[in-house]
């Protein structure tokens, strides 16, 4: 395990917050799951989420869960890390499936705050640090208070970022504020991913790591190239790239995530299928609208 932990140590890039495509039944298209990761891998993405938001995790049975964390890492085959989001807002249910992610060969897990119960600060710490303690691979903390009601305190993330096994944040609130106060923490055991493609060069300029992106479902290769680009030597062309689809990446979020982006995908014929209720299909006016920008960006 210690391999795998340095493997993921040093991740700096696109991480790509996979959807879940579903055939017209409801039931998990892993054909065109394969052909998603191939995608891509192909067009260089640093690194693969399985069971984030864009997932749709949430509405999946556990079993549903373990069966696409374990063909997506059949599919990638060690090419790239493979991270997967194992939170919960029951702490032991977390636990339990951060072990069993870990030992289905999970590169890291991903760990969002506890929704809906939320928690006080110590409950908070208790609740990351715990999990963190019961596994082997690397853990990142998941802040997306738009989703969850609760955004985790600094002072908890500056404890958090002490931990061993604690390697990083996804930080998804869009408030710049508090990722800079977060950024104090950013050193070689803990990195700042922007959870927001709409501000993933403004989190690079605070010392983020790159970014958890949902845009990456639908331009690979040019979100890799911004990321690359901005980590390299050539951050005017990141910055002019940022700002070229930048209203694609926030027409991605006219709607819930992922109905955007699963939209964006069939359109593209690229086999994402439906959502499940409590998601439907995009508003007629939003989906013209989005149309629009993947013209304006070259995709249809």
């Amino acid at each position: 395990m210690e391999d795998t932990y340095m493997k993921f140590e040093h991740l700096r890039g696109s991480v790509v917050a996979m959807i879940t495509p579903f055939r017209e039944d409801g039931s998990v298209n892993f054909d065109a799951l394969t052909q998603l990761l191939e995608r891509q891998i192909a067009a260089g993405t640093d690194g693969i989420l399985a069971l984030g938001t864009t997932g749709e995790y949430s509405t999946m049975t556990h079993e549903e869960d373990a069966a696409v964390v374990a063909h997506t890492i059949r599919v990638v085959d060690g090419r790239v890390p493979v991270v997967v989001g194992s939170g919960s807002n029951c702490t032991a249910t977390q636990i339990e499936k951060s072990i069993q992610y870990q030992e289905m060969g999970a590169d890291a897990l991903l760990l969002i705050s506890p929704y809906y119960n939320k928690a006080n600060p110590e409950g908070m710490y208790r609740h990351f640090a715990e999990t963190a303690d019961k596994v082997r691979v690397p853990c990142i903390l998941y802040n997306v208070p738009g989703r969850t009601g609760c955004s985790i305190p600094v002072s908890v993330v500056e404890r958090l970022a002490k931990h061993p096994n604690i390697a990083g944040i996804k930080e998804a609130s869009g408030d710049m504020s508090y990722a800079m106060k977060i950024a104090r923490c950013v050193g070689p055991d803990f990195a700042l991913y922007s959870g927001n493609d709409d501000i993933t060069v403004p989190i690079m300029s605070i010392g983020g790591s790159g970014v958890i992106s949902v845009y990456a479902n639908v331009m690979p290769a040019m979100c890799h190239q911004i990321v690359a680009d901005y980590l390299g030597d050539n951050q005017t062309r990141a910055v002019a790239n940022h700002l070229r689809y930048l209203e694609l990446m926030n027409d991605l979020f006219l709607e819930v995530n992922p109905i955007p982006v699963k939209t964006a995908m069939n359109l593209m014929g690229l086999q994402a299928g439906p959502m499940r209720l409590p998601l439907c299909e995009m508003g007629q006016a939003n989906a013209a609208t989005l149309r629009a920008a993947m013209e304006e960006a070259g995709l249809l």
